[in-house]
């Protein structure tokens, strides 16, 4: 893509982040504008959620499932982004949370990206059904909750901040889920990992992503070797490309995958 297009189509990526996919803010975006009209939009939101939360689920239960969701911010911040029960509360486990975090999941508020133990056909055979990922649904809702200053997401000079690192990463889980892929990230013994892992015609195929243009394919590169890719898939500010094996999709074209 042209560069200059290129850097119009990552300002409005960045837009995105802040107003997300409910078609309430992205209607009200388009009519004004305002990011303060979209945040109080973005409130009623996750106080519906919260509603629905007590309204669905018996009083123990729906403590449970505010907890859990309360706590992705702080999962996504870590520097290891499983989930952790700990994390909810102190000395928290599978069986008190399991119930609350499969809630989520089935009202579409949550998103869970299993383990994926290796890269063999069929990928569903290999899946780590004890470790996980969650991330929020929505990337609006995620900036809102986090309480990220705006600024710091809108800004185009790249910024030393971890979180919207997290935030990319549940950006394309979000995108991901949306175009019908399962989610799920690969793990070799803690010393390589790779973001998320698709099955893109008969073929597994790793994604790396990256918030900004710096990266290192290293864990890429592993995972190709090990289980034999055609290829791979590096997601980050670049403009479109293809070297060594890598194909480069720009932030804002994540639906082309």
């Amino acid at each position: 893509m042209p560069e200059a297009l290129h850097e119009v189509a990552l300002d409005m990526y960045r837009k995105y982040f802040i107003v997300g996919g409910m078609p309430a803010a992205v209607v009200t975006f388009i009519e004004t504008e305002s990011y303060l009209k979209i945040q109080s939009i973005q409130n009623g939101i996750l106080n519906e959620y919260i509603a629905d939360m007590a309204k669905y689920a018996d009083p123990a239960t729906s403590i449970k499932i505010r907890a859990c969701y309360n706590s992705i911010p702080a999962q996504l911040a870590k520097e290891n982004t499983k989930f952790q029960y700990k994390v909810v509360q102190r000395g928290g486990t599978a069986t008190i949370f399991g119930e609350a975090i499969e809630w989520l999941v089935f009202a579409g508020i949550a998103l869970k990206c299993q383990r994926l133990e290796h890269g063999y056909i069929p990928v569903n055979a290999y899946v780590d059904l004890i470790n996980f990922k969650l991330y929020m649904a929505d990337i609006g809702i995620l900036a809102l909750r986090s309480k990220i200053p705006l600024q710091t997401i809108l800004s185009p000079i790249e910024v030393d901040n971890t979180f919207l690192g997290a935030m990319t990463e549940n950006y394309v889980a979000q995108v991901f889920t949306t175009k019908g892929y399962d989610l799920m990230y690969w793990q070799s013994d803690g010393k390589a990992e790779v973001d998320f892992v698709l099955l893109i015609d008969d073929a597994v195929i790793p994604v790396e992503v990256k918030k900004g243009k710096r990266h290192r394919a290293k864990s890429l590169g592993i995972f190709v070797e090990k289980y034999k890719s055609p290829y791979s898939i590096r997601i980050s500010k670049k403009n479109f490309g293809f070297e060594n094996g890598i194909k480069s999709t720009p932030l804002y074209a994540v639906f082309c995958i």
